[in-house]
């Protein structure tokens, strides 16, 4: 295995496991909104705090090589997220709504949606090596 395959895959292992934590976090923080909201509005709020998760774990150990700064990975990861929740939001409330899909199953599909479309506007986008 070449050095380039080798940081590739510690990249991809470290984007899985910041990934985990951070779908974790969102899950849980959903969870407990929705006590007091409903779905919609609970899953921003969950968005929201995995945000900085996600955003500090691929900073440090996803894309630890990354060739950016700080502070133009974090506008740059901000936009990738936003971007990765639009899709998200529209697609859990489609299903929950649409499809009349359990909230946690709603949830679910649109996390595994949005994680592919993160992963590759993280990593040739906002951390760009």
């Amino acid at each position: 295995m070449t050095a380039g395959q080798r940081a590739a895959l510690r990249s991809g292992l470290w984007f899985l496991a910041v990934g985990a934590a951070a779908a974790l976090t969102h899950f849980a923080v959903f969870t407990l909104a929705r006590r007091v909201l409903p779905p919609e509005a609970a899953n921003p709020i969950g968005f929201i705090i995995a945000f900085w998760v996600s955003f500090f774990g691929h900073r440090h150990l996803s894309f630890s090589d990354a060739g950016t700064s700080a502070g133009q990975s974090l506008r740059r990861f901000a936009v990738t997220s936003l971007a990765g929740f639009a899709g998200n939001e529209l697609f859990f409330v489609a299903c929950y709504r649409g499809l009349h899909w359990p909230p946690s199953w709603a949830w679910l599909a649109a996390a595994v949606l949005a994680a592919g479309q993160t992963f590759m506007l993280s990593r040739f986008w906002a951390f760009r090596r």
